[in-house]
């Protein structure tokens, strides 16, 4: 029975470059609520996270960068080559990480709670759980997603794993094994397959997908019909064909590709009329809500629907407890649609005109080159303040 009456809990591991983070969007798709751990002890490690202080007195000023951020490779490479210094790194980090999931957790209003970790099963946390599910991937997939994804070298990936407890550990601890060395459809199915399980199979309704991307033209002087909802997988063809259109083919995606692009972000899709008239990309990850991608199809006038599609977005961040929504928008969509963003609370800004560490490192990371960074306040109250 989970920490929490009500909830069910799933405890979420593997190793290093197995791909939980796309097995826990996934479980997102479908209807749980997700917490990154590894994710909560980078922001309490974050300059003015709550352990910060404590983790630079413990291992000494030169772990810090000229930008006043602990410099995680310094202390990586002190950690990872000494048992003892990780044994005390976890003992001053991992209490906040259980301060913010229980938090996070106890006030989701989903009924199924995904906590994403490495360090899952090597604590007490395991026990709260009420089933573990472990991702595994050959070591060799590993190795090529940490230099893909990482920037590592191989030698430095090959020595991060060995750090880590062994995989097959964790395996024999499994209520459900995800593997995840072939294609994102392959993956998804096994997700999916393990979640019918424990939810039951998605009703026709549910499991339809969308209409072909055509529009419905309005009549003259008709107001069009605005229907706004989330995407899922069952939609990704369309997706694919919308946003290929949309582009006039510069952007050519299959429905493989946005099979993938799932395994980061959702999708929220906005019919006119009775055909699919625009959609928007975004994801919430460690609290904070990137909106990265907004395409209209010729004759759908932005104004018209983009307010709805983000009030539909921030609702659905909300409910993962986001603290703050930022767009990445193009000049051209920003002149154009600079109503439609002021009347949904939106405001132009600067990534060094933020004051939070967590949510400037979420845009830095993420800005595509070339896009103005629109800042929205979600929630008040955030998990992780400073001590």
């Amino acid at each position: 029975m989970s920490a929490w009456p009500g909830k069910y809990l799933i405890g979420l591991t593997g190793n290093i470059g197995t791909g939980k983070s796309v097995v826990r969007k996934m479980l997102e798709h479908l209807g749980a609520f997700g917490i990154d751990a590894d994710g909560i002890s980078h922001q309490a490690t974050a300059k003015g996270g709550p352990a910060y202080e404590k983790v630079v007195q413990t291992f000494g000023q030169f772990i810090v960068g000229d930008d006043g951020q602990i410099d995680r490779q310094a202390l990586g490479n002190i950690v990872f080559a000494n048992p003892k210094a990780l044994a005390t790194l976890e003992s001053i980090v991992h209490p906040v990480v259980r301060q913010g999931v229980n938090i996070l957790a106890g006030r989701a209003p989903h009924r199924v709670i995904v906590v994403e970790a490495i360090k899952l099963l090597e604590g007490d946390f395991a026990a709260m759980c009420d089933s573990i599910w472990v991702v595994n991937a050959p070591e060799e997939a590993q190795i090529a997603r940490l230099v893909q994804k990482r920037k590592m070298s191989p030698e430095q990936a090959r020595a991060r794993i060995a750090a880590q407890n062994p995989q097959a550990e964790k395996l024999k601890r499994a209520s459900v094994v995800i593997q995840n060395a072939g294609s994102f459809e392959e993956t998804w199915a096994q997700a999916q397959a393990a979640w019918n399980k424990l939810i039951g199979p998605p009703s026709e309704r549910e499991a339809a997908p969308a209409a072909p991307p055509t529009l419905a033209r309005p009549q003259p002087g008709a107001t069009p019909t605005i229907t706004v909802r989330r995407g899922k997988p069952a939609d990704a063809a369309a997706i694919a064909a919308f946003i290929t259109q949309a582009t006039k083919h510069s952007r050519a995606l299959a429905r493989a590709d946005v099979m993938e692009m799932f395994g980061e972000k959702a999708f929220v899709l906005a019919h006119v009329n009775e055909g699919l008239g625009a959609l928007a990309g975004w994801q919430v990850e460690n609290l904070v809500t990137r909106v990265d991608d907004f395409y209209f199809l010729g004759g759908v006038a932005p104004d018209l629907v983009i307010k709805p599609m983000l009030d539909s977005i921030e609702s659905a961040s909300r409910d993962l407890q986001s603290e703050a929504s930022f767009l990445f928008v193009v000049p051209a969509l920003q002149n154009g649609a600079k109503s439609a963003f002021a009347s949904a609370g939106y405001e132009a800004i600067t990534p060094d005109s933020i004051s939070i560490t967590a949510w400037r490192e979420a845009v830095k990371e993420s800005q595509p080159p070339g896009t103005t960074v629109l800042f929205k306040k979600l929630r008040e109250d955030r998990v992780l303040r400073p001590v």
